[in-house]
């Protein structure tokens, strides 16, 4: 094989999110040789249409504004969350490697976070969360920074923030523009943003944009190698160890040596339906899915080939969302926290505490999904109060739902729960008995029933004018039903790792050459979702000990 590489490199990397430029920033500052290859036309994988939060423990961000977070606290969190799903070592490895990924790309590059003070940790009350949340956000970027080819080749999320640039911290305010000070304050603070950037000619970005950006712009001021285009399509193995890639790229065959190691970083399969339903609850479908496109589930498949071992297939990263016709699907995270809203199944009746973190909510879908009443999908119940007074589906408080969205039916308008209940199909005594019981609960302040607004993280994205922040009675008409589904942002089952990201057999021996990080491997979290940012943060950090093992055995 030794004379037949079309090229060689000491790191090759699938998969160009925050994983792949992970990895391939870490081997530059390492004085290693990077390639990253992107089997589609845009880099930035799912990464780019996230919120781009990371959830790293004990980082220095957190020193810095006092939150006095320490390893024994973080690792007694994720011991009350992911317990012994995971094997201690992995969870140590990340609770050690992860405040040093995000120092060094701190000091020695342009990936920038900032603290989101008060984004609580999505179970505060567990033994050793945080309330006031570990958290941190990209850094708005200015996307001019790069150049018109990296711009024009980066994936772009789309979203409907109306040519303004939102940060997670402004949204919470944002979405209590109506309702209070601190929310008009933040929409000045953004006003201000676009207004300068229209007069000085930059283009800021936020969320997972500027994340993606910003490892874009680091690796090419570090020199390292990005092709898009060029889907994997083999492994290499020579003498029981894994030494380069096939790939396909301007049309041919070409295979690529790795010296030091291949690292699949390439995502999950949410887009590959025989493998979700081959994996995942049923019913299940791509088409709710918010992961990038890309995301088939290739390089699982040639690991498992490899002879890797897998767990956590049946997990995603759930995120319940509405699918408005012929556009991408819409992930509920703050809608789901507003009063004046409720989510109730087919039989008319509610199942779970709707402000709960998204990926508790879905596992909650599919627990109480029966045929008799079925979850999938579920119907959002909101009043016209509630319309008037918090954004909503990326539309501003008042702002009328697109005509488009009532002429298709995917949001149902009607001036009676009776005659909402027709357009549904749910039993119209049943709707009507669990709306006043409902109200009851909001005009009480406690809802009896599944305990909504009583975690701090309910009531981040509540309402601080009213008494319980999660509740307010539906009562004004017209009143509007949306479709939900139990959709995703990845799925979180895939390749078994160790502490270094080395792929593991079932007999828990490595394969000598292949690492993985991000949603194509077994996820450290587990079954569960501690807090915003554990998709990405484990995603950078086992890409990061990747190469920081790979630099180290050389």
């Amino acid at each position: 094989m030794k004379d037949s590489w079309d090229h060689t490199y000491d790191v090759v990397i699938a998969g160009s999110g925050a994983a792949g430029f992970a990895a391939a920033l870490t081997a530059r500052l390492r004085g290693l040789r990077p390639l990253i290859i992107e089997k589609t036309d845009r880099y930035g994988g799912s990464t780019a249409l996230s919120g781009g939060a990371i959830w790293v423990p004990t980082n220095f961000h957190l020193d810095a504004a006092g939150l006095g977070d320490t390893p024994e606290k973080a690792r007694a969190y994720l011991d009350a969350t992911v317990g012994d799903r995971v094997p201690d070592a992995l969870k140590d490895a990340y609770l050690t490697h992860g405040p040093r990924m995000v120092r060094e790309f701190h000091d020695r590059t342009a990936v920038r976070f900032v603290y989101t003070p008060g984004y609580s940790d999505y179970f505060p009350e567990r033994l050793g969360g945080y309330p006031q949340g570990r958290s941190i956000e990209p850094a708005v970027f200015d996307f001019t920074s790069l150049t018109p080819e990296q711009r024009g080749t980066m994936r772009r999320a789309g979203l409907p923030t109306y040519g303004l640039t939102i940060t997670s911290y402004d949204f919470r305010y944002l979405n209590m523009v109506a309702r209070t000070w601190a929310g008009r304050r933040a929409s000045v603070k953004v006003g201000l943003r676009a207004a300068k950037a229209l007069a000085t000619g930059a283009k800021p970005l936020s969320l997972g944009e500027a994340l993606i950006a910003r490892m874009r712009y680091s690796l090419a001021a570090l020199g390292g190698d990005l092709w898009l285009s060029t889907p994997l399509t083999g492994l290499v193995e020579e003498n029981g160890r894994i030494t380069g890639v096939h790939a396909r790229r301007h049309g041919r065959d070409v295979t690529i040596r790795a010296t030091g190691g291949v690292i699949l970083a390439s995502g999950g399969f949410s887009h590959n339906q025989e493998l979700r339903e081959k994996h995942l609850p049923a019913p299940t479908s791509a088409a709710w899915s918010s992961a990038s496109e890309g995301q088939t589930g290739d390089a699982l498949q040639l690991g498992i080939e490899a002879g890797a071992a897998t767990d956590l297939l049946d997990k995603v990263w759930g995120a319940p969302s509405v699918c408005p016709p012929g556009e991408r699907p819409f992930f509920l995270v703050a809608d789901r926290g507003i009063p004046g809203m409720v989510i109730v199944n087919q039989a008319g009746d509610r199942y779970a505490n709707e402000a709960a973190p998204y990926h508790e909510f879905v596992d909650a879908m599919y627990a109480a999904h029966t045929e008799e009443a079925s979850t999938v999908p579920s119907w959002l119940i909101l009043d016209a109060r509630a319309k008037a007074r918090y954004l909503f589906l990326g539309l501003f408080p008042g702002q009328p739902f697109p005509r488009k969205w009532l002429d298709s039916g995917f949001v149902k308008k009607a001036g009676s729960v009776a005659a909402l209940a027709e357009t549904t199909g749910i039993p119209a005594d049943r709707l009507a008995a669990t709306l006043d019981r409902f109200n009851g609960f909001a005009c009480a302040g406690r809802d009896d029933d599944f305990r909504r607004g009583e975690s701090v993280y309910d009531r981040y994205y509540g309402d601080p004018t009213l008494p319980n922040p999660n509740l307010a009675p539906l009562t004004k008409p017209p009143f509007y039903a949306i479709p939900v589904h139990p959709g995703d942002i990845g799925t979180k089952g895939g390749l078994v790792i160790d502490a270094d990201a080395r792929v593991l057999r079932p007999d828990g021996t490595p394969l000598d050459g292949l690492y993985a990080a991000g949603n194509v491997s077994a996820a450290v979290m587990g079954a569960t979702y501690p807090g915003p940012g554990a998709t990405i943060g484990p995603a950078m950090t086992f890409a990061w000990a990747a190469v920081d093992a790979i630099s180290r055995r050389r």
